[in-house]
């Protein structure tokens, strides 16, 4: 049957063909309730041999499934009143790639899908910083290390930077496959990091990068922790349109709670440069917000290796409030189960707080993981920290963990360290190694009461351990 459709009056006409393309596009003006976080999509690295948690939103009562390429069946939960949803799926050991299906009233398919280690890498600038460095601040290496971006074993996802007054649910970032383009924008540290991982494990390895440069710590630390014994903080401007990136929580509200359903192996930190001025204070946050993320993550006391910051001049400040942030991170190290801390006393920069040796830091990060989390036998993971000091005459003889094999300088000259009586007036000292032993003295100290190594602000470390790890910067005394 033919129709002149011309025939019809205009306006006619005009409500038929609104009606027409209504119905063609109608499924697609239906709204999906499913929804999943930006966390949770395609190219995604599953932490194996876990529990994984799956979640999302959709219309609260509704079913959802969860369709996983490993298992045979399907996994369902209801949703729940706030339509909010979320399930667990046992993953296997590292593999893929897997497909996942999840369904409700529409059906959202994932593809390529890894399954190995996973890691958190958060902090402030120096993890933020990417291989294309800061202006006028390289990063050594750089371009072998983009040029071999390309590796499907290993994923990216960078959170997108934000904060926020309130908890949030979600975030916005992607995952991408390792390729060159986004390799120069990703964190150096946490890239050298996952590198070495997959090429020691040979498994996928997924980097999971939160980071903002300047940032203090109390800005990555949630409100209750705060709010439980640190009446040093000030919370009151913790309220909409008073915020900005150094304000307390507001980093942990919008770039970690946002992820804290997602199954990590561990963390990795790099930050404190921003709290170098009460290291006090920094020596009961840090070791707070290592439990409080432990907790709030609910996968038990899972790993977190820390860097210890690197010497810095700050713009040649006289005081030593920078070797009393690194003792705060040793101490933290040493009281804090499950921790690590990579030493940076060599790696420093006297002119910059960015220094361009992040190979080391990476690696350095690395071998805690290696040593610690997975087992490699033999693996040194890190350097010479004091134990004892006994005094012999003139002479304070020290002893040390973590030196098995012995001290060394690598035939280079001990320097940096002091020494001083009970009159607290140190005085430049000499120092020689024996075995795992070291002796220092001064001929101006007849009866030496304490001994300090590296205790500036800017300093260059020469004591290490047979496997070329660095001593952290150290003080026998608590003037």
């Amino acid at each position: 049957m033919w129709f002149d459709f011309n025939y019809l009056h205009q306006s006619t006409r005009a409500f038929i063909l609104v009606l027409f393309l209504s119905l063609i596009n109608y499924p697609a003006t239906l709204a999906a309730n499913l929804k999943l976080p930006a966390i949770i999509e395609s190219h995604m690295v599953l932490q194996q041999k876990s529990e994984f948690r799956f979640w999302g939103w959709a219309k609260a009562g509704e079913s959802v499934s969860v369709k996983v390429g490993w298992l045979p069946e399907a996994k369902s939960c209801k949703v729940n009143a706030d339509g909010k949803w979320k399930l667990t799926v046992a993953t296997p050991g590292a593999g893929g790639p897997y497909k996942i299906s999840i369904a409700a009233d529409t059906t959202i398919v994932l593809e390529d899908i890894m399954i190995g280690e996973v890691w958190f890498c958060s902090g402030q600038s120096n993890m933020q910083m990417p291989f294309n460095g800061y202006v006028s601040m390289p990063v050594e290496g750089s371009n072998d290390y983009i040029a071999h971006g390309a590796n499907n074993n290993i994923r990216l996802f960078s959170l997108t930077r934000k904060l926020s007054a309130n908890q949030l649910d979600d975030c916005a970032g992607n995952w991408v496959v390792s390729n060159p383009a986004d390799v120069a924008k990703f964190s150096a540290v946490a890239y050298v990091f996952g590198k070495y991982l997959q090429e020691i494990l040979g498994v996928p390895i997924g980097l999971i990068h939160s980071s903002w440069g300047g940032t203090p710590i109390e800005a990555w630390m949630d409100e209750p922790t705060l709010k439980s014994g640190f009446n040093e903080v000030d919370l009151s401007g913790l309220v909409p349109g008073k915020i900005n990136y150094q304000s307390p929580s507001v980093l942990y509200n919008a770039m970690i709670h946002p992820v804290l359903n997602y199954t990590i192996r561990g963390v990795i930190w790099y930050q404190g440069e921003t709290n170098r001025e009460q290291p006090e204070l920094y020596r009961r946050l840090f070791p707070a917000m290592i439990k409080s993320w432990r907790e709030n993550w609910n996968l038990g006391n899972f790993p977190f290796y820390f860097v210890q910051i690197a010497p810095y001049s700050y713009r040649f400040d006289k005081n030593t409030q920078a070797a009393l942030l690194r003792e705060a991170q040793l101490e933290t190290m040493i009281e804090t189960p499950n921790s690590g801390m990579a030493v940076t006393l060599d790696i420093g920069d006297s002119l910059s707080n960015h220094p361009a040796d992040k190979t080391s830091v990476g690696k350095r990060l690395a071998y805690w993981a290696l040593a610690k989390t997975y087992g490699v036998n033999g693996l040194a993971f890190c350097g010479p920290v004091y134990k004892s000091m006994i005094i012999e005459k003139n002479k304070a003889i020290l002893t040390f963990k973590h030196a098995e094999f012995g001290l060394t300088s690598f035939n280079k000259e001990l320097r940096n360290f002091v020494i001083a009586g009970d009159d607290k007036i140190f005085q430049a000292a000499k120092a020689v190694i024996k075995d795992s032993t070291l002796t220092v003295w001064s001929d101006k100290v007849i009866h030496p009461v304490s001994v300090r190594y590296c205790w500036e602000n800017y300093t260059i470390g020469t004591l290490y351990n047979n496997a070329g790890l660095p001593a952290s910067s150290f003080r026998t005394d608590d003037w």
